[in-house]
């Protein structure tokens, strides 16, 4: 897959707190800047901080990422993100809702003809 392709934006956006849970989960702890590079690296780019802090925002008012403020060493401090158990749960059975909703898309998708 070219990594030009353009997906429309509510694919997106429908995907992205999931996936942004998934990068912190995968890191133990990460911060905004580090999940767009993540994003990006997974496939997944032009997905900037403006996008992914709202995300992470509405992800620690849910009640699924927890933060901490650290200074920075030498440059601007961060905010760091865990996941809480509220997180691991809700990311477990959107994960499982997602694969689920996909398979049956991709099933309609590639039928050949239409019903008799």
């Amino acid at each position: 897959m070219s990594d030009d392709l353009k997906w429309p934006s509510d694919w997106t956006r429908a995907v992205l707190a999931p996936c942004v849970l998934q990068l912190v989960r995968n890191r133990d702890e990460s911060y905004g800047y580090q999940i767009v590079q993540d994003l990006n690296v997974h496939g997944l780019p032009g997905i900037g901080g403006g996008t992914v802090y709202p995300v992470l925002n509405r992800l620690e008012a849910d009640g699924r990422v927890c933060s901490e403020w650290r200074e920075g060493n030498g440059g601007p401090g961060r905010k760091f993100y865990r996941i809480t158990k509220e997180g691991e749960i809700w990311l477990r059975e959107t994960a499982g809702s997602w694969q689920d909703f996909t398979a049956r898309v991709a099933a309609v998708l590639t039928l050949e003809g239409s019903p008799a």
